[in-house]
């Protein structure tokens, strides 16, 4: 199940059918029920591990003394991201899938064993209306650290397009200087769907992302699409230079965020061999496998083992045990947060906490990127941040097999 597992396709008929309904759809799209030929086996909470796939291109700025060099690393690294966020799952299964909604505190957990060492991945459903997922990645040997929530709105308008709302927060130790770090606040990109009239849908970046830094650096991201420049898919270019002076370009950066893509000095108007500093190829520089707990020693609660049952209906091509195994889980889910009303109290996150005072980093550095000081946090139910000292409280937490057999039965019908 850590792969998209296949699942009948859509013929002629049912993609029109499906077409038709989405285009009538008023509201939010992702809460339309999904036809069985565009449905995910993966939940959402799953794709925060896009976010490290490659650990030593995460790890790597904290090795960088110069900060625009630095600076350069983390836009390196975040592009290194964008191929397995945005493309994976079509290109594995043929077409985007629509992934399974989490639960309010879904978990998943996960780390990557590598030369960077050892990276942990925290990802937990922080919020349920709206929805939302917060995350924290964090390098143990480096002590560069992640952490963000995002949520999605999506529409419809000749195609369905995506808004994600939230951000990320990158913080690198700055070398040689014990107890200093820089951050990185990271606002995500918009996308929408392309092939949906030829029934094999697929992921399309658009508009613009940035990464502002404390250190005095910004990187523009411009997702072109195809046709604008190459003619080709997935097009992208990408700039850094100091804050507040965007013509002053230092680096820039070309190419296919599923593909190839270069690294040069100086504005792309003089991109030359000279001016070459690097070439990035994810065909040519393997992924690092994200490693997760078996089954029946996760807790009932994270994501594989929650959702296992709605999985296998899925891979069977059998909805309507899916449709029985998902209402199992809603239905619990609706009569615990009755019962959590009725006792005056709410659901306890068990690794976040929505902060209630002013958040440094987005005091900082919003501005420079057009986000609210607030962090969006009315569209996400909170300002979401990692909490150090809850995630220390659950860390030797073990569960007997009687109280797996009773947290499944209460949160999730099972």
């Amino acid at each position: 199940m850590s792969e998209p597992t296949p699942n009948p396709q859509a013929t002629g008929s049912s993609w029109s059918s499906f077409l038709k309904s989405i285009a009538s759809f008023n509201g939010d799209l992702s809460s339309l029920t999904a036809p069985p030929f565009i449905l995910s086996s993966t939940s959402l909470t799953e794709f925060s591990s896009y976010w490290c796939e490659h650990p030593s291109a995460f790890a790597a700025p904290a090795k960088e003394e110069d900060p625009a060099k630095r600076a350069l690393l983390v836009l390196k690294w975040f592009l290194t991201t964008l191929k397995q966020q945005y493309a994976s799952r079509s290109e594995q299964c043929g077409n985007e899938k629509k992934p399974l909604n989490p639960f309010l505190g879904e978990l998943f957990l996960g780390k990557w064993e590598d030369s960077a060492g050892t990276t942990d991945l925290i990802s937990e459903q922080v919020n349920h209306h709206p929805p939302a997922t917060a995350y924290c990645i964090r390098n143990e040997a480096s002590g560069v650290q992640l952490e963000g929530y995002n949520a999605q709105k999506a529409s419809f308008s000749k195609t369905i397009n995506i808004k994600q709302i939230g951000h990320a927060v990158l913080t690198v130790p700055v070398p040689s200087k014990a107890g200093e770090n820089d951050t990185y606040l990271i606002t995500l990109p918009s996308l929408h769907i392309e092939g949906l009239i030829f029934g094999a849908p697929f992921s399309e970046l658009d508009g613009t992302s940035y990464i502002t830094s404390s250190t005095g650096f910004t990187a523009k991201i411009q997702y072109l699409g195809k046709g604008w420049v190459s003619g080709k898919k997935n097009s992208f270019s990408a700039t850094l230079y100091p804050t507040g002076k965007e013509k002053d370009v230092l680096y820039s950066c070309s190419g296919q965020w599923t593909k190839a893509f270069e690294i040069h000095s100086g504005p792309a108007k003089h991109n030359s061999p000279k001016t070459l500093l690097e070439t990035w190829d994810p065909e040519t520089t393997p992924m690092s496998e994200l490693i997760i707990a078996p089954l029946e020693k996760q807790h009932p609660i994270e994501s594989r083992r929650a959702w296992a049952a709605v999985a296998e209906g899925i891979a069977k091509g059998d909805m309507d045990y899916v449709g029985r195994e998902k209402t199992k889980i809603e239905q619990a889910q609706r009569e615990m947060r009755k019962k959590e009303k009725a006792e005056g109290r709410q659901w306890e996150r068990r690794y976040f906490t929505a902060r209630t005072d002013a958040d440094p980093t987005l005091q900082a550095l919003a501005s420079n990127v057009g986000l609210e000081p607030n962090g969006d946090a009315d569209r996400t139910g909170g300002l979401w941040r990692f909490d150090a000292a809850k995630a220390a409280a659950v860390k030797g937490e073990t569960l007997s097999d009687e109280e797996k057999t009773t947290l499944a039965r209460e949160l999730l019908g099972q």
